[in-house]
């Protein structure tokens, strides 16, 4: 990538950063990320967000965005940001499953909500107190502020016809997806993005997901497999957060929270817009290209995954107090927008779909 992801402290904007600027009100914070450098997409969203930030307050508010690995480890964003050593971060909950399986729910549940879906609950059915109330217990304020849309099932070295070719398997994915694949006998490992390709170059690995195919191609997977599967069943409409560090959240003016908490939903739909943009355009040259076969998992597949998702989610739900309250919140209003789905966006597809 040829971004510039330090905003702040260096060239021109470090200069600007002079004694009568500070003076002035000018505040700079650290975001650390849990996204490689050189993948589209991901990293890109934080550092966008940062900008519009900027741009929004009049450089009031100059933050630093770092990639994976440049300050803190990957998936160590949100214990860095508790802890103070970071004012913010720009991830996906779920790699903060261990410290609650609540934290998945706000990221992607396997046959769960879509991406619109996933924002009308956090926003209007109750998800964001819940959510509120877990990341509090870290010191964290949580914000939507990202969205990868649907994923793909991912990327495979050898044929699956069913799921019988899962046993042994040593699959990447994260999240409650990942428990599903244990249950059908694969070995689930979560490795950062920027290990994907050569773990399954070197055989490390024998299938990853990773996010689509505008993403995928630039970490160079359709390099290392032949097989691209679909659809995602695992992540449907993956949200990414932006975590800040609760004191800091509190220290801002009430107006100054207002306006992150609206740049953020701007950049919810900026993000899933640019997502589906990008996708649509990959997956065409990758079809055109003919080196790698694209394929649905087929419906008995589906059904066993599908099986075995709801024994996962349903014992997620389970494992502590926070956990409960959001999954009984997020099943029963995916239950309550099913039908209008089904009404609306299923039904209109399926009649696109009929030339």
């Amino acid at each position: 990538m040829k971004r510039r992801y330090l905003l702040a402290g260096t060239g021109a904007v470090g200069t600007a950063l002079s004694l009568p600027a500070i003076a002035q009100g000018i505040r700079e914070l650290r975001m650390v990320t849990d996204w490689p450098s050189n993948v589209p997409g991901t990293l890109d969203a934080a550092v966008q967000l940062a900008e519009a930030i900027q741009a929004a307050t009049n450089g009031r508010l100059r933050i630093d965005v770092s990639a994976a690995g440049a300050v803190v480890r990957p998936f160590e964003t949100l214990d860095a940001v508790a802890a103070g050593l970071a004012d913010m971060y720009h991830s996906a909950e779920y790699y903060f499953e261990s410290k609650s399986p609540g934290f998945t729910f706000f990221a992607a549940v396997p046959f769960g909500l879509t991406a619109q879906e996933h924002f009308a609950w956090v926003r209007y059915g109750g998800g964001q107190a819940l959510w509120d109330s877990l990341s509090a217990e870290y010191g964290i304020k949580p914000i939507l502020c990202g969205s990868t849309g649907s994923q793909m099932g991912g990327w495979f070295t050898s044929e699956i016809t069913s799921a019988a070719g899962f046993r042994g398997l040593r699959y990447r994915m994260p999240g409650l997806g990942g428990e599903v694949l244990r249950r059908m006998d694969a070995a689930v490992v979560t490795v950062a993005g920027g290990e994907i390709r050569p773990a399954l170059r070197s055989g490390a690995l024998d299938a990853s997901e990773w996010v689509g195919p505008w993403a995928d191609m630039a970490l160079g997977l359709h390099e290392v497999a032949n097989y691209y599967y679909y659809p995602g069943f695992h992540e449907p409409g993956t949200a990414l957060t932006l975590g800040i560090n609760k004191a800091v959240w509190e220290s801002f003016s009430p107006s100054d929270r207002r306006l992150i908490e609206g740049i953020a939903a701007g950049e919810f739909s900026r993000s899933l817009a640019e997502f589906n943009a990008n996708n649509a355009v990959w997956l065409r040259r990758l079809r055109d290209a003919g080196t790698v076969q694209v394929r649905r998992f087929d419906d008995e597949l589906l059904r066993t995954m599908l099986r075995q998702s709801r024994e996962v989610v349903a014992e997620a739900g389970e494992r502590d107090s926070h956990a409960r309250l959001i999954a009984e919140s997020h099943r029963a209003f995916q239950a309550s927008i099913r039908d209008w789905s089904d009404v609306a966006e299923r039904a209109f597809l399926n009649a696109r779909g009929l030339d």
